[in-house]
């Protein structure tokens, strides 16, 4: 019976807390939604990147320091809810910093700031009810799977993200349901309220093994754009700290970059969110050879000196545009390369390969499974022990005489790389 009684509070603990995460995700869409337009609308907004850079960092410094760490934050809490609390004013730190970077020009996502504002309010509720270490790790996975289920209106690839991003490929059953709960319940109240999330129609070509075997092609393709685009966006970081001590001009710094890169493109289609490259890329329009490259520099250097924002839509441009490059190159269809870039950069990236393939399946649809697949466990494999989420924890077989496998973070295991080539 008091088994039963457990169950039946979880249950109604997630379904509150992802409530709560559809409702403040839907009014994040809609002002994310109206911010772009704004900055579409007034493209000069791109002249106060470097001022709203300096103003962000001054408020995380004075007031957001428990907030500052961001989804890793997040992922430390599911690992340890007692030693890494989640404080409510993540929440509004992080949505107006986000929209502040996008109003601006900055090249950023979203996803990043849906997840945040979940944990949050999952960590408001564990404070306030004083919930036990097990469910509290419980409660935030949900969250996390809310999160990314409301804002992208995937709840199957939401409800493993919520596992995976935790620790590479553990995907735990007994907790599925209720990540698989939440995030029902996150995608439904955004679409309740009437907010809609894009799609991406394509033909889908019959399998065959030419198909398959450029999927394998185009896997090992993605997985070289993402170790250049980790990297880049870590010696970004690491440079300008360096010059850089005080991290309010050093966000300044980075906007001017930024500006200067705008001013030197002669567009503004790598900033932002950078949907009308999406679009472009899946509707066969074509995009610009080298649009991914654009796009990966745009976001490495925005992300990488302390604008707020995701990762995964940009991930998502420099996927679906690289592939779209590649697919004219080998003569592959546009929009299939396009959806197996898409999927396989942000897969590899993450290190989330079952949430991609069942991402892969719910915007592209059945028929595409297999290339999917196919793109996102090469990918995957051939990018090693490298990650956008450094508190993200990965498998490493120690050589050990018993070669036993530990989970490490990605951050430990830069740390070891960087110290075995010092050596």
């Amino acid at each position: 019976m008091s088994r039963t009684l457990g169950s039946l509070r979880r249950m109604l603990l997630v379904v509150g807390v992802a409530l709560a995460t559809g409702l403040v995700s839907a009014f994040f869409l809609a002002a994310l939604a109206r911010t772009t337009q704004l900055w579409d609308d007034y493209p000069l907004l791109i002249w106060g990147l470097p001022l709203a850079g300096f103003l962000m960092a001054a408020v995380y410094r004075g007031w957001g320091a428990p907030a500052a760490p961001g989804t890793a934050l997040i992922i430390d809490a599911v690992h340890d809810p007692v030693a890494h609390p989640v404080p409510l004013r993540m929440m509004p730190l992080i949505l107006g910093s986000t929209l502040l970077t996008h109003l601006c020009g900055g090249s950023a996502g979203r996803e990043g700031t849906a997840v945040q504002m979940a944990g949050s309010i999952a960590g408001a509720v564990i404070r306030w009810l004083r919930i036990d270490s097990h469910d509290a790790r419980l409660l935030m996975m949900a969250a996390i799977s809310a999160g990314f289920a409301s804002v992208f209106g995937t709840p199957l690839a939401g409800m493993v993200f919520g596992m995976e991003v935790l620790a590479s490929g553990a995907v735990r059953m007994k907790v599925a349901l209720l990540c698989l709960l939440a995030a029902l319940v996150g995608d439904a109240t955004v679409r309740m309220l009437g907010v809609g999330h894009a799609t991406y129609p394509l033909l889908v070509p019959s399998l065959s093994p030419s198909l398959m075997g450029w999927s394998v092609v185009a896997g090992v393709v993605f997985a070289v754009v993402v170790v250049v685009y980790i990297e880049l966006h870590h010696a970004v970081g690491v440079v300008a700290q360096r010059f850089l001590g005080d991290a309010r001009w050093r966000t300044a710094a980075g906007g001017a970059v930024i500006v200067v890169l705008t001013s030197i493109s002669g567009t503004t289609a790598y900033n932002g969110l950078g949907l009308p490259l999406l679009t472009a890329a899946f509707s066969g329009q074509g995009v610009p050879l080298w649009a991914f490259a654009y796009k990966m520099l745009f976001t490495a250097i925005t992300l990488g000196v302390g604008y707020k924002g995701g990762e995964v839509t940009p991930l998502f441009v420099i996927g679906a545009t690289g592939g779209a490059t590649l697919g004219h190159v080998i003569g592959v269809p546009m929009d299939v390369m396009a959806a197996l870039g898409f999927v396989a950069v942000f897969g590899a990236a993450t290190h989330t390969p079952l949430t991609c393939v069942l991402l892969g399946v719910e915007l592209f649809g059945a028929g595409l499974l297999v290339p999917v697949a196919i793109a996102v466990i090469v990918a995957v494999a051939c990018v090693g022990k490298r990650g956008v989420y450094q508190t993200q924890r990965v498998s490493v077989l120690q050589r050990e005489l018993d070669a036993a496998l530990q989970w490490q973070t990605l951050q430990h295991v830069r740390t070891q790389r960087r110290r075995f080539w010092d050596d």
